[in-house]
């Protein structure tokens, strides 16, 4: 699950799109694959990045995974964006460390998750929280009824009383999405706070930081193993610093609700990764209630775009942009976590 990079927060509006996108330092070519494959394409490395954590969960552990995940990408962060340390408020710091702290949390509680249900429900239950953050900041009726169809899809997922799921793994789930739905929040008040993606990586040096005595606790010298470091940076990699890249380079000149729309598709990649990586192939009731949620968060996101577009004609719309974050974002998440 991933999320855009602070630096495009969350809470404000996309600049209209401009004809090729500023220097980035990615290659060419990436850009070559138009704004939508390059969001396509950051969807599919955080979900197989999530399918190839779940892999290395017998060698670290879930909690190991997520220590080097957030480790490797620290350091990748940090090196690329080279953050300055000084000049900046308590309230600064304040808000980069809660928003470290909810990443943490965010990553931990999804990996604890697909540890013990399949990739694509974890995804799907996860992606509750933004969707349950976007209605409510709409208090709009019509998002009652995407409420009620994500419900719906929820109700469906688990058979009326998640019997067939674990409900530990399930709690862990919804947990992740009340956390990528923070994270949202925090994203943007970080972007506001930090040039760059300079917030993103001092958060996640901070996450990183945290973890480590959970990592060092869950899995040990484990984590030294160096096929077992190799994986975890390989996560890292697929999972953080690729789809930001992606994402930060769609942004540029893809409007923000379109990015929005594309983000809710996390489920159906996240469900494609978990059967052709790990085997988990969903029922024809769980495949319905996945698309249920997904049908839900589009209509959530248009429903908000289409009342931003009334106000002006011909002005740019207001957006909102869900992340990944994770996830976990997400998320990563994304944003999503995964």
């Amino acid at each position: 699950m991933t999320t855009p990079s602070t630096s495009q927060p969350t809470s404000t509006p996309t600049p209209a799109p401009v004809s090729a996108p500023a220097a980035t330092g990615v290659p060419g070519r990436l850009g070559s694959l138009g704004p939508v494959g390059l969001v396509l394409a950051g969807g599919i490395s955080v979900q197989f990045g999530g399918a190839l954590a779940v892999t290395l969960m017998p060698r670290a552990g879930a909690l190991g995974v997520v220590t080097l995940r957030l480790l490797a990408a620290a350091v990748i962060l940090l090196v690329v964006c080279r953050p300055r340390l000084r000049g900046h408020s308590r309230t600064d710091w304040g808000t980069v460390i809660v928003f470290g702290i909810t990443m943490g949390a965010m990553n931990g509680l999804f990996y604890e998750a697909v540890d013990r249900i399949p990739l694509g429900l974890a995804v799907t239950l996860e992606v509750l929280g933004p969707l349950a953050l976007s209605v409510l900041a709409s208090r709009r009726l019509i998002n009652a009824l995407w409420a009620g169809l994500a419900l719906g899809g929820v109700f469906l997922l688990g058979g009326g009383d998640f019997s067939g799921l674990d409900p530990v793994g399930v709690g862990l789930a919804l947990g992740a999405g009340a956390m990528w739905a923070t994270y949202i929040i925090f994203s943007a008040r970080t972007g506001r706070r930090f040039p760059q993606a300079d917030g993103l990586a001092l958060a996640m040096a901070v996450a990183a930081l945290l973890f480590l005595p959970l990592g060092i606790a869950g899995a040990g010298s484990r984590l030294l193993n160096p096929t077992t470091v190799a994986l975890g940076s390989s996560v890292a990699v697929l999972s953080s610093v690729l789809p930001y890249t992606l994402e930060l380079l769609a942004l540029r000149r893809l409007p923000a609700p379109t990015f929005a729309v594309l983000m809710s598709l996390e489920p159906a990649i996240a469900a494609t990764a978990g059967f052709l990586v790990l085997g988990q192939a969903l029922s024809a009731t769980q495949a319905a209630a996945v698309a249920l949620v997904i049908a839900a968060s589009i209509g959530a996101v248009r429903s908000q775009v289409g009342r931003g577009r009334r106000p002006a004609a011909g002005a740019e719309p207001a957006v909102v942009a869900q992340p990944e974050p994770v996830a976990g974002a997400q998320p990563e998440g994304n944003g999503s976590a995964s």
